[in-house]
């Protein structure tokens, strides 16, 4: 997925002189992951610029930059580091177009690693998607394998208003796919169907994906089959794709990594308890973190939902 993304920043690059990257460390060090390896070398440090380590700064002058021509794409090197920029975030940059009634817009794109599993300390592995989302004028994306990565990054560089872009750690280095260097777009706002099956629906995104798939795996081995949607989109919800998934099976999972109180999650279930409810045949049943801050890596296993907690969910709600 790192190779994707830092592929997905030199095409758009090489094809959009607008496009400019900054953020700590994304010039001569390409990235504490490595996700902007080699752009400065390309395209110069005109167009690929260190800033200081100074969040609010970031996301500042990426509203100055995006008002004026430019498409930045800025990098907050952890989602735990990016309280300090959401005074510009939610203050300047979701508001432009309203603002200034549609004369200006704020093409920026905020790239940040989302989550745990890497042994991380505080404040590296954060799943605060939610807060996120509440905020009218963003969308907020989270890809979960190398071609999506791609394709959705491509989209949210050419997308005229702000994207957060959510990144999980998890999954930069943990699979390798075929990716071709097209410059093809995947579409925003879309659900993907990872898997087809017709006993239960589970829905998640991002590195939970991984262990969605292995539980849909090990419960078709038993005859449940399960249609797996990878949201991709957080906001805006791909509502049409879930609420036709549940009338096929009529049973819902929600999985996810970030805190269950008022998660992604409970909107998901909102809005199929609101237009799909007399399509279920079980109570929603949702699998995820817990009310507390990610611990230190001795328990991070311990709280990120595994295969179990999801196959016993999808018994649950078959009432077996």
């Amino acid at each position: 997925m790192v190779e994707a993304i830092a592929m997905a920043h030199g095409w758009e690059m090489q094809h959009d002189a607008s496009v400019v990257v900054i953020g700590q460390d994304v010039g001569a060090n390409g990235g504490v992951f490595r996700a902007t390896a080699g752009l400065q070398e390309r395209f110069g440090k005109d167009r690929v610029q260190d800033t200081p380590l100074a969040e609010a700064t970031i996301a500042g002058m990426s509203v100055g930059m995006a008002t004026h021509g430019l498409k930045p794409v800025a990098e907050i090197q952890f989602m735990g580091f990016m309280y300090p920029a959401l005074d510009q975030i939610v203050n300047h940059m979701t508001r432009m177009r309203y603002r200034t009634r549609g004369r200006l817009t704020c093409p920026v794109v905020i790239r940040t690693p989302h989550g745990g599993g890497i042994h991380a300390p505080e404040h590296h592995s954060e799943s605060t998607e939610s807060m996120l989302c509440h905020i009218p004028g963003i969308r907020v994306v989270c890809p979960s394998s190398p071609a999506r990565a791609y394709g959705l990054l491509l989209a949210a560089i050419r997308d005229p208003d702000p994207v957060m872009f959510l990144e999980p750690v998890r999954l930069y280095r943990a699979m390798r796919q075929d990716v071709s260097d097209d410059g093809r777009a995947l579409p925003l706002d879309s659900g993907f169907i990872l898997r087809e099956g017709g006993d239960v629906t589970i829905v998640t995104w991002g590195a939970m994906t991984i262990e969605t798939l292995r539980a849909a795996a090990e419960l078709e081995g038993h005859g449940i089959g399960a249609d797996v949607i990878d949201l991709a989109t957080l906001s805006p919800i791909d509502s049409e794709t879930i609420l036709d998934s549940v009338a096929k099976t009529g049973r819902l999972v929600i999985v996810h990594e970030a805190a269950r109180n008022v998660g992604v999650g409970a909107e998901v279930a909102a809005i199929v308890a609101e237009h799909g409810l007399y399509d279920l045949k079980a109570p929603i049943q949702r699998v995820t973190g817990f009310d507390t801050i990610m611990p230190l890596f001795r328990l991070e296993r311990d709280y990120i939902p595994g295969v179990q907690r999801i196959v016993d969910a999808v018994r649950l709600t078959l009432g077996d």
